[in-house]
């Protein structure tokens, strides 16, 4: 754009005018209009302007300088202040957030309090930027949120804010996701599975929430555990928040109970758990609540009798590939059970309960298992002959005796002497590679039982996503509730992203997939309204361009389709 002077001779004299020159995108050339009406040259001589022609062609030159200069200083503030690189990789989840139509329901929540900027928009928008490059809240304020393709419009002490207040209605916020996705993509839960892990802090001192307890890092900071439930068909359907120094397994009772309860989950449901959370408190609550369980079970803390019913080679079945290798050997029985549990006046009592039990064989276990007990009775050997301590024997002190002898090599108080427990090392080389299932539901199959269980590596992927690829560990926030809303945006992202994964792409890409498309799919604007795309291609984003026909794989986007990109609808 630039102005000049145009002259008019007219039957009245010559008529001055101010005319700008802009690009017209319709006609695609430059075309010009009236910026300022002067007059005829002898009227403006009247007023005074002794050569008014000279005299407009100078302020021409200076609007000229003043547009020079205007464009100058936009173009330093895009080079210093603004990049031109977008991520664009957020639009799936998005488009998933927005058409679960939550926002009106968050809406209301947010008349009770006294905020100037939408709670919605705010959680929406950390969603986003933890999926596409997950950091400290302070870094996302600073530097990702920036590149975001939509502005955000709220301060960092407004993104405090928000977030503690989200982290202390976070079961509410849960709540509305769960109703209002079961309105489009149905949960099932006739069985639902369930597991824990901690996150740690790295702080010197422990407070009410944050406190010290086995680490699943096995570091000695002080954590706070966390609880996640999913329907059958592995979509998230809660979470429970807990100080780390309690026991995992009342969590899966206090857990099941809230979840079905706020969200009006009615009949029998199947808890799936690991070995971890099986005890008799959890197996008897499930039979009392009118549900039903499946549980693994260490085979080496089994009685001898049901060991004895493993290692037997009776009934068992190989399950093999197309090829004919043999993928495991499995068999079950049904029988009624004891468990010991203390009731309320502290009396020890016995309930026998009728279970199927599935044991199996794997031999890809087997052989991993062997060569860990290979690797540990050969450091039992060298930490024996070297005379260590006990203390350095670790998880192969399984596999020694630890026997005081005097000088004849008679039993004494005095030097201690090592010998290899040889019947251990027997039994621990037969156990290798079994794995025994617990269930309620006597009328499952054998291989129902398994694939069922098997499916329990979903949440575990679930925590892996949180941590790894979410980056949720370890935080560096300090209140409570602001750090409950932390662990709210890396579970509502984790949901998204699963909605995705299986009810939107039919569970045909793996998780990894999916995640580094968010992170790596982005472009860089080139002109007023030219982006170029950045991303390398991959044949994850042919196919996602080929299912929702937009042009993912394009170099040149245009605004246009990158604002259709972010109002897609799946």
């Amino acid at each position: 754009m630039a102005y000049f002077l145009k002259k008019s001779n007219l039957n009245k004299g010559t008529y001055l005018q101010i005319y700008e020159s802009f690009y017209d995108p319709r006609k695609k050339n430059t075309a010009h209009r009236s910026y300022k009406a002067l007059g005829y040259v002898h009227e403006l001589q009247e007023k005074g302007i002794e050569d008014p022609v000279a005299f407009f062609k100078d302020e021409v030159a200076r609007l000229n300088q003043q547009l020079a200069a205007q464009r100058q200083n936009e173009k330093d503030l895009q080079i210093s202040e603004e990049t031109p690189e977008k991520l664009l990789g957020y639009f799936p989840l998005k488009n998933l957030n927005e058409s679960l139509d939550v926002k009106k329901y968050i809406d209301l929540m947010q008349t009770a309090t006294d905020f100037k900027f939408n709670v919605f928009s705010l959680l929406s928008s950390l969603i986003y930027s933890r999926a596409v490059c997950p950091c400290s809240k302070a870094k996302t304020f600073d530097e990702v949120l920036p590149k975001l393709y939509e502005p955000v419009r709220f301060s960092l002490n407004q993104l405090y804010a928000g977030l503690e207040y989200l982290g202390s209605e976070y079961e509410k916020i849960i709540e509305i996701y769960n109703h209002q996705i079961n309105r489009k993509y149905p949960f099932d839960t006739s069985h639902t599975y369930f597991d824990c892990t901690n996150f740690y802090f790295e702080i010197d001192r422990e407070d009410d929430f944050r406190r010290k307890g086995p680490s699943k890092e096995n570091r000695k900071d002080p954590i706070v555990g966390m609880g996640l439930l999913l329907d059958a068909h592995q979509i998230p359907i809660g979470m429970k928040l807990y100080p780390g120094s309690e026991s995992e397994k009342p969590v899966i009772r206090k857990v099941i109970d809230d979840l079905k309860s706020r969200n009006n989950i009615s009949g029998k449901t199947i808890q799936v758990a690991d070995k971890g959370l099986n005890c008799s408190e959890n197996i008897l609550h499930a039979v009392k609540s009118g549900d039903g369980y499946l549980f693994s079970k260490s085979v080496k803390q089994l009685p001898e009798t049901e060991q004895v019913w493993v290692l037997l080679e009776n009934d068992y079945r190989d399950v093999k590939n197309e090829k004919g290798d043999l993928l495991y050997r499995i068999k079950e029985c049904v029988d009624d059970f004891p468990y010991k549990y203390t009731d309320e006046q502290g009396r020890e009592k016995i309930v026998r309960l009728q279970e199927k039990r599935v044991a199996v064989y794997n031999p890809q276990l087997a052989k991993k298992q062997k060569n860990e007990i290979s690797r540990q009775i050969e450091k039992a050997k060298i930490l024996r002959a070297s005379q260590a301590k006990r203390s350095e024997y670790g998880d192969s002190a399984k596999f020694v005796t630890f026997q005081a002898v005097d000088k004849e090599g008679k039993k004494s108080k005095d030097k201690v002497k090592v010998l290899m427990n040889e019947k251990a090392i027997e039994k621990a080389q037969a156990l290798a590679g079994y794995n025994l299932f617990v269930t309620s539901e006597i009328h499952m199959s054998d291989s129902e039982v398994y694939h069922t269980y098997h499916n329990l590596w979903r949440i575990e992927e679930s925590f892996r996503i949180m941590k790894s690829q979410l980056d949720a560990r370890p935080v560096y926030l300090q209140k409570e509730d602001t750090i409950t809303g932390h662990f709210l945006i890396c579970y509502l992202a984790v949901l998204l992203t699963r909605l995705l994964q299986f009810k939107v792409l039919g569970d045909q890409y793996c998780s990894e997939d999916i995640l580094n498309f968010f992170k790596q799919f982005r472009a860089a604007r080139v002109s007023e309204r030219k982006y170029i795309n950045l991303t390398r291609n991959s044949t994850f984003i042919r196919e996602f361009a080929q299912k929702t026909e937009l042009p993912l794989t394009s170099y040149f986007l245009t605004e246009s389709q990158i604002k259709k990109m972010l109002s897609h609808r799946f």
